[in-house]
């Protein structure tokens, strides 16, 4: 056997593995991101039945503000419903695919490493090569697929197959990139999550450059080209197609898949590149609970969470005074529902739209944060903890008051950004505390979801993932649920709509008061649970 090939040993049977470990998970995240696309475009034509009524939000999508949250609009000087689903909503399917792949990817590398299998993978006949190889030609075959679905499901839409199968492309290459992005970055941290928190923060650099480019020239300046997300959407599908932008994503994913392969091999197995600094020989006497150590483990992400609400809302707040100007003369009646129903408040509604989507953030902040519970199950390390006099119930409230706190911070700092700046740029200083009391109020609503997993981490690790399911529920919901006039049983299902769309509207107490209730009640039924059940096996 060359050189070569033993380098990539074991690459069929480990590739089928990693496939049927990923037999659901995998599908479900393809298929969901392709209905996504399908119901987008479906509900394009209930909101805007004509396409005479798209022109009437034109403005506000061609301001500053507009081409920070969409993209640089090609051709929504005359848009039509295909032209608007590329200039508004294709961004936030980009970001669900580059989402997709870092995750799989840290499942499949980083994660592995943590976890001590893929040590026992090795001891076998499997190439030193031969996992990232596995990662890799998993990112590339779940972002073919996902091309090919979010294709196909946008094609019943009648735009054009030309622009139809570009746009899928253009998810293929989105997922690739970021997919390739995570596979350096798993070589550069120690732990999986660092690696994530990593690869998640080069996607939020890429979407900030992205929209600071756009907003300095029109359709995009130099500054624009240097993220990735914005060569998706400069491929101008349904104005005037061009395929060539694609193949920047195809250069750069295979050079970092390169840089991948020589960072590997200069790293030791279960290490990164990033050596950990060496600890103090004593813990403080802080640390001696298991809140204040599962505080101090995720001390880190929630600084780098923290940062990045701060600067989201921050964002979101600087652009208020130009929302005002682009909004003034508007005479839509469904943009004016969208933003709250209020046609003298536009810029109210506004402000607790982007507290809404300040609020999705901290929701995924909170479950990602809750996810130790089972991350540290599953590697061994809760068994050590309940070795010593650390109770069932103790170290599962840790978790869970973990993710709280940290969202809480989140919050603040989200309304923070999103509150003063705006004060700033108005010059009404009542926007701040606005921005605080709005955001603070997700709160309840963020617990109830958490709990949610919580409950379902009670009876096995794994099942804290509906809560995922419900989270997904609630955004969409609030995302899309007024273009469709849902019922109100199926808008009352999500928490975050019991939340008042301050400063728009007066928050009650007792909406929040319940949504507390209910989360105390599943975190109750959840520390009941998991008493009786076996640690790691479920």
């Amino acid at each position: 056997m060359n050189r070569v090939s033993s380098s990539y040993a074991g690459f069929a049977a480990l590739l089928r593995l990693a496939l049927r470990r990923d037999r659901v998970k995998l599908p479900v995240w393809i298929v969901a991101l392709g209905i996504m696309a399908f119901y987008v475009t479906n509900a394009l034509r209930v909101a805007y039945p004509h396409e005479s009524d798209i022109k009437a939000i034109t403005g506000f999508m061609n301001s500053p503000a507009g081409t920070v949250m969409s993209g640089p609009g090609y051709g929504l000087d005359h848009p039509t419903h295909a032209t608007a689903f590329a200039a508004v909503y294709t961004l936030y399917l980009f970001l669900g695919a580059a989402f997709m792949s870092v995750l799989l990817v840290s499942r499949h590398t980083a994660a592995e490493e943590e976890s001590g299998r893929l040590e026992l993978v090795r001891a076998a006949e499997v190439g030193r090569h031969t996992p990232l190889a596995v990662a890799g030609a998993l990112v590339a075959g779940s972002s073919l697929a996902l091309g090919v679905v979010s294709a196909l499901c946008v094609l019943p839409a009648g735009y054009g197959a030309a622009g139809t199968w570009l746009f899928g492309a253009s998810m293929a290459m989105i997922s690739l990139v970021f997919g390739a992005v995570a596979l350096v970055t798993a070589q550069i941290t120690e732990h999986s999550r660092s690696g994530t928190g990593l690869a998640s923060l080069v996607i939020g650099v890429a979407v900030v450059v992205r929209g600071a480019g756009d907003v300095l020239q029109e359709h995009g300046s130099w500054l624009s080209w240097l993220s990735p997300i914005a060569w998706a959407q400069q491929t101008r599908m349904f104005y005037d197609d061009r395929w060539w932008p694609l193949l920047l994503g195809v250069v750069l994913a295979v050079a970092l898949f390169a840089v991948a392969g020589a960072l590997q091999a200069h790293r030791d197995l279960g290490a990164g590149l990033l050596r950990p600094r060496p600890g103090h020989t004593h813990a403080p006497a802080y640390l001696r609970s298991v809140l204040a150590l599962a505080l101090r483990l995720e001390r880190g992400a929630m600084l780098g969470w923290g940062a990045a609400t701060l600067l989201l809302g921050a964002m979101y707040g600087a652009l208020t005074d130009s929302v005002q100007s682009s909004l003034g003369d508007v005479d839509n009646d469904l943009l004016v529902h969208a933003l709250g129903g209020d046609a003298d408040r536009l810029v109210d509604g506004y402000l607790a739209t982007c507290t809404l989507v300040n609020g999705y953030v901290a929701l995924c902040y909170a479950l990602v944060a809750a996810h130790r519970l089972t991350t540290e199950e599953r590697a061994g390390r809760s068994e050590i903890v309940l070795a010593t006099a650390v109770s069932r119930p103790g170290l599962l409230l840790a978790g869970f008051t973990t993710s709280m706190v940290g969202t809480t911070v989140l919050l603040l700092l989200s309304g923070l950004g999103l509150g003063g700046t705006a004060a700033l740029v108005t010059g009404r200083g009542g926007y701040l505390g606005d921005g605080l009391l709005g955001a603070i109020c997700y709160l309840p609503a963020i617990a109830l979801l958490v709990g949610i997993g919580v409950l379902g981490f009670g009876f096995r690790p794994g099942w804290l993932n509906l809560a995922w399911i419900a989270a997904v529920y609630a955004m969409v919901v609030g995302y899309l649920g007024f273009a469709l006039d849902l019922p109100d049983a199926l808008l009352d299902l999500s928490p975050l709509s019991h939340v008042a769309a301050v400063p728009l509207e007066t928050q009650a107490p007792l909406p929040l008061v319940v949504l507390a209730l209910i989360a105390a009640a599943l975190v109750a039924a959840a520390v009941a649970r998991f008493r009786s059940r076996d640690v790691v096996t479920g």
